[in-house]
């Protein structure tokens, strides 16, 4: 009998310390959802959620359909539209997956040793840690839905070098500054020749 009271006290004990977590848990979550949207939102075709489309580069034009601020910082979901060839050098990101979705266009994209040749309706995922790239190989416009999960600091990123912040700065400080927006550049643009 001593024995199955003991056994009892310490299942009781044990099962009151494995709520301690889930109690955690669900106590960080219902904090973490304080400011997230409670109802849905319509972004109309070509349009921007906040109508001020990201532009990079030459002619590359990012529409942020689903915000970092929609979704406290769970997913960051845009639209690129590309006119010119090529994409961004070979980088990877800390803690973000990637995913794109191609619209319209034909796509390289390289995650860690496979390279994909992509167009309308295919997707590929990048998982966070491996290295990628991609870039438009076709003349005529292409677009691309691409998703970051979690959105981390990419559309604040986004936004700075669409308004040159980075421009104006060295290679180290702009080093320095995709580091600390999780994303670390680890090699050259994808190049590719049609054939």
């Amino acid at each position: 009998m001593m024995k199955r009271q003991s056994f009892l006290r310490l299942a009781l004990s044990a099962s009151s310390l494995l709520t301690i977590p889930i109690t955690h848990y669900a106590n960080n979550l219902k904090n973490r959802l304080k400011n997230r949207l409670d109802k849905g939102f319509n972004v109309g075709a070509g349009k921007d959620r906040f109508d001020k489309p990201i532009t990079l580069f030459e002619g590359d034009t990012f529409y942020t359909k689903v915000s970092t601020k929609d979704t406290d910082g769970d997913m960051y979901v845009f639209e690129s539209t590309r006119i010119k060839k090529g994409g961004p050098a070979l980088h990877y990101h800390f803690d973000q997956d990637e995913w794109w979705y191609v619209l319209e266009g034909e796509f390289l994209i390289k995650v860690g040793d496979k390279t994909y040749e992509v167009k309308a309706g295919d997707s590929v995922f990048g998982p966070r840690g491996v290295p990628h790239a991609f870039a438009k190989t076709n003349e005529e416009n292409a677009r691309l839905l691409m998703i970051f999960q979690p959105a981390g600091k990419m559309e604040e990123l986004f936004q700075a070098i669409s308004e040159g912040k980075l421009a104006k700065m060295s290679e180290e400080e702009k080093t320095a500054f995709r580091k600390a927006h999780g994303l670390v550049q680890v090699g050259p643009a994808l190049t590719y020749l049609k054939k």
